[in-house]
């Protein structure tokens, strides 16, 4: 969304870096691809070390060749503190979209922030105050999600397309973007929904860094109701009765949609008890986190069983006082995640954006002209 907002201003800027497929079709040249280094978990790192440092490596070498006016780093911050270090020595001015958890886990680095980072933009409320305290230059631009309109793709359409049948109940199932997450966290979503049986029918969108015929493949071994495999993770949150959300941007989606959930999450057991040791917050769940209460049921870990998932979902199937607070509950979050026309941003001296792209581009457009004038930025 960032690339065809700059596009539209300068069309003849060029993009180049590390990115999904989706930034390629808006004209990113990838000089990296996200799907080769979609890593998690400290032992699935480490054996994937040797790759992950060589797509870096080519990657610095093509900044330094290219040397950029402006550099947009989005999360990832293993990866980026590092090209953040790089960028640094090359003068480029860096772009933070997105923060990083340093609030939860790894707060020594605030200090690579405060000393690597030119502008922080970040997209939930409490982190502007978190960084502004911190003495780093950071704005809340509002979460990009919570300003989408709601799918278009009507019911009827969505199970012609995918031979769901529109007389059941849908229950989303959404394990995670990597192929690691996928493994730990399909198979109890799976035993869930065998316990519930066909009543309802199950579908899964594909993350578009997962291959969707690994991902079928997977669900044929896990279980035996049937699971419908889509290609649309928005749309199948939007038309299902509730879902099971495997903890990540995807739980933030579904709030922002609407849909009635659960959080669960599975970990390696050496990578959750080092995470049980790092991060001491009281949710686990974004959403959670921002509503500084529990509003969705989190299951994790241990707490990750299909009886839990079952007691904890079939509420949120049912018309009742819980399913229309939880609904209550993700209307107020998705305000809470929007810019209020009233509300207060670092002071620029320019129009007022619109909406959360908007605003990043205008950041990256006003430092760029700082390093050069806006028409040479690529």
């Amino acid at each position: 969304m960032l690339i065809e907002e700059l596009r539209t201003r300068l069309p003849d800027a060029q993009f180049f870096g590390l990115g999904g497929q989706a930034m390629e079709a808006a004209g990113c040249e990838r000089v990296a691809r996200a799907e080769d280094i979609a890593v998690m978990g400290i032992t699935e790192v480490i054996q994937h070390l040797p790759r992950i440092y060589g797509e870096y490596r080519g990657l610095v070498r093509s900044i330094r060749a290219r040397k950029p006016d402006v550099a947009v780093l989005i999360d990832f911050p293993d990866v980026n503190f590092r090209l953040a270090r790089e960028l640094k020595k090359m003068s480029i001015p860096v772009v933070y979209f997105v923060s990083p958890q340093l609030w939860a886990w790894k707060k020594h680095r605030i200090r690579w922030v405060q000393d690597r980072i030119t502008r922080m933009l970040v997209i939930f409320p409490f982190e502007e105050t978190y960084y502004r305290g911190r003495g780093v230059d950071a704005e809340f631009v509002g979460h990009p999600l919570a300003e989408l309109p709601q799918p278009a793709v009507t019911r009827e359409e969505f199970a012609a397309r995918f031979a769901l049948d529109p007389g059941k109940p849908w229950i989303g199932l959404l394990p995670g973007s990597r192929p690691k997450e996928v493994g730990l966290n399909l198979p109890g979503m799976m035993a869930a929904a065998t316990k519930l049986g066909n009543r309802y029918e199950y579908i899964l969108p594909v993350a578009a860094t997962l291959p969707p015929a690994w991902v079928r493949n997977t669900v044929a071994q896990c279980g035996s109701v049937p699971i419908h495999v889509v290609e649309d993770a928005r749309a199948t949150l939007f038309h299902a009765r509730a879902s099971i959300v495997a903890s990540g941007t995807a739980t933030v989606e579904a709030a922002l949609i609407g849909n009635p959930f659960i959080v669960v999450y599975r970990l390696s057991t050496l990578s959750y008890a080092v995470a049980r040791r790092l991060i001491t917050l009281p949710h686990v769940a974004m959403v959670n986190l921002i509503a500084g209460q529990r509003i969705v049921p989190e299951l994790i870990q241990d707490e990750f069983t299909a009886t839990n998932v079952v007691a904890a979902l079939q509420p949120l199937l049912e018309e009742g006082p819980l399913r229309t607070q939880m609904r209550q509950d993700l209307l107020e979050l998705r305000a809470e995640l929007t810019v209020r026309e009233d509300s207060g941003s670092i002071e620029t001296g320019r129009p007022k954006a619109t909406n959360t792209i908007a605003r990043v581009a205008d950041c990256v457009l006003q430092l760029a002209g700082a390093r050069n004038s806006p028409e040479a930025v690529r």
